[in-house]
């Protein structure tokens, strides 16, 4: 047991070493504008057909499950209440994020990984340069950039999703569909929704940033922290939704 909370406290006095340091270069200089809009590229602009295809069917189920549950209490013309509450307040962010921190998570962890059991890293070193500054600081601020704007999209081909459930299978007319979600949905539930995902996105980048960065033994090495990876930030995905959850409706 000993062994296993020392090994606990070194992780995360390691993670918070990164987070510390990534933050000092973040205010120290300005980032690499050409690295930076790369990784907007390749972390954000690739990963909108995965959120948007996981938004749409989404919205699309809510909308035909709510329609069915609504219908026995004769309330199922709420629908378009339902889904854009739930997807603005909860799915889109949370599922947008565990959809991108699969695909960008993992795809951190195996090139940061690969070039430091290759060691690359220690090349950067040796060059007097920063690795956090090269590696990290473009990664976090391309997902702390993208994420919200993904989830924004997300939210709205999910409702739009809804909408066409609500037309096609219950015969709702889009404009009576469209009134229940402009009044059900107010600025605080869409700023509550983006608060989440910064959030969501410090946890992928820094959780794939470390593993990758503290991977060792080849490309099995790699692989095992690139599985950590997709695991461990989807769990702390969930598990801080429900604490931020809690805040925002404390207010």
């Amino acid at each position: 047991m000993r062994g296993v909370a020392a090994l606990a406290l070194q992780e995360i006095g390691g993670f918070s070493l990164l987070v510390a340091e990534t933050a000092r270069e973040v205010f120290r200089r300005r980032p690499e504008w050409r690295v930076l809009v790369g990784q907007l590229y390749h972390l954000g602009v690739l990963s909108v057909a995965i959120s948007t295809v996981t938004a749409l069917f989404t919205g699309m189920v809510l909308a035909l499950q709510t329609s069915y549950s609504l219908a026995a209490y004769g309330a199922k013309f709420f629908v378009g209440d339902v889904v854009a509450l739930s997807l603005v307040r909860e799915l889109g962010p949370v599922l947008t994020a565990l959809m991108v921190g699969g695909r960008v998570g993992a795809g951190i962890t195996a090139e940061v990984g690969t070039m430091n059991v290759t060691e690359q890293v220690d090349a950067i070193r040796a060059m007097a340069a920063s690795p956090v500054r090269k590696l990290v600081v473009p990664k976090v601020l391309a997902i702390v950039l993208m994420l919200p704007i993904l989830v924004v999209l997300a939210d709205f081909v999910g409702i739009m999703g809804g909408l066409i459930m609500a037309v096609t299978s219950l015969n709702q007319p889009a404009v009576f569909y469209m009134q229940h979600v402009i009044k059900a949905v107010s600025l605080q539930d869409i700023m509550s929704g983006l608060g989440k995902t910064v959030v969501f996105a410090l946890i992928i980048a820094f959780i794939a940033c470390y593993k990758g960065l503290t991977a060792s033994g080849g490309a099995d090495g790699v692989g095992r922290a690139t599985t950590e990876t997709v695991v461990a930030s989807s769990l702390c995905v969930l598990i801080s939704d429900f604490f931020l959850t809690k805040l925002f409706l404390a207010f």
